[in-house]
């Protein structure tokens, strides 16, 4: 819900931007149209990315296609770099080497001042996203935001955070413009704009690009599934635990557990099974392979600190 809303947000945003850069020939506002069309391409892959991560697993998929989101979520985050960044920097330095007189400034503020409401109405949305799913896993927000595993909503959030840093500069910019008539301003307003967001942008592909190679959770979330597993009624302890993030909120499990009794092996398989399908069922394990301890292994211990969830 949140990305579509952002989706629709940009649009408006874009198409009123662009029509005041066009009227009042400021940099800045050019740089904050490119930002909007470049917010609401990335709201198009993120909607792709939603929908791509919700696919069931198949034979030839047997993870599971929750890192498809991370993904699509990259070329968002490109998407932002190239034709946000870039080209705002390109327009601020063409703005610096041949000034443009900029004209009805009052248009100008007018726009930045409907985009910064209509941009922070988003910023509220996806923040009640975040708060409704911190309160659920006993996570900090901004953690969950930096750090964990939901890249749509990280994306949106850092944009709206973003785009209103952005209209800030912009209003600055055609202020200063204004009141000394030198359009360098306008110039470095653009070229701040353009580095904002490739600073987000980078941001937002090394976050993706961890989860794409295999991010395996913080030690909460690790202490928090030892603990869901120790407490399964066939399993004694525990002497191996891998983790690895297969999608947002969504975890590989690969375990080597004593069960509680001694029985023969082919019993022993039926119940890894029916054990494994049982952590399958917990809301944030998607994967979960188990196989026998070794006697002599040292069993691992949840430690006592709050648990978490991914």
């Amino acid at each position: 819900m949140a990305v579509v809303i952002a989706f629709l947000a940009n649009i408006a945003v874009a198409i009123a931007k662009t029509a005041a850069a066009l009227i009042t020939g400021s940099a800045s506002l050019v740089a904050e149209a490119l930002h909007s069309w470049a917010d609401a391409g990335n709201e198009v892959f993120l909607l792709i990315a939603e929908r791509a991560g919700r696919r069931q697993r198949d034979r030839a998929h047997p993870l599971g296609f929750g890192r498809d989101v991370y993904f699509w979520s990259l070329f968002a985050a490109f998407g932002l770099f190239t034709i946000g960044a870039v080209l705002s920097i390109v327009t601020g330095v063409r703005e610096l080497f041949a000034p443009e007189e900029a004209t009805d400034y009052l248009i100008g503020y007018i726009v930045l001042g409907v985009a910064a409401l209509l941009e922070g109405g988003s910023l509220v949305q996806s923040l009640r996203q975040v708060r409704r799913e911190t309160s659920r896993l006993s996570t900090a927000p901004v953690e969950y935001v930096l750090n964990g595993s939901n890249s749509t909503l990280r994306a949106i959030v850092f944009e709206d955070i973003a785009a209103l840093i952005g209209l800030a500069i912009a209003a600055l910019a055609l202020a200063l413009h204004e009141v000394t008539g030198i359009a360098a301003f306008d110039g470095v307003g653009s070229i701040l704009i353009g580095v904002l967001l490739a600073v987000v942008a980078v941001l937002l592909i090394q976050r993706n690009h961890r989860f794409l190679v295999g991010m395996t959770p913080p030690d909460s979330v690790r202490q928090e599934v030892l603990r869901q597993v120790q407490l399964h009624v066939a399993i004694s302890r525990i002497t191996f635990l891998h983790l690895e993030f297969v999608g947002p909120g969504r975890l590989l499990l690969i375990a080597a557990v004593d069960l509680v009794d001694d029985e023969a092996e082919s019993v022993v398989a039926v119940r890894l099974r029916q054990v494994s399908d049982d952590l399958e069922r917990e809301e944030h394990i998607a994967i979960a392979a188990l196989t026998l301890a070794l006697p002599d292994e040292p069993s691992l211990e949840v430690a006592t600190t709050p648990p978490r969830s991914p």
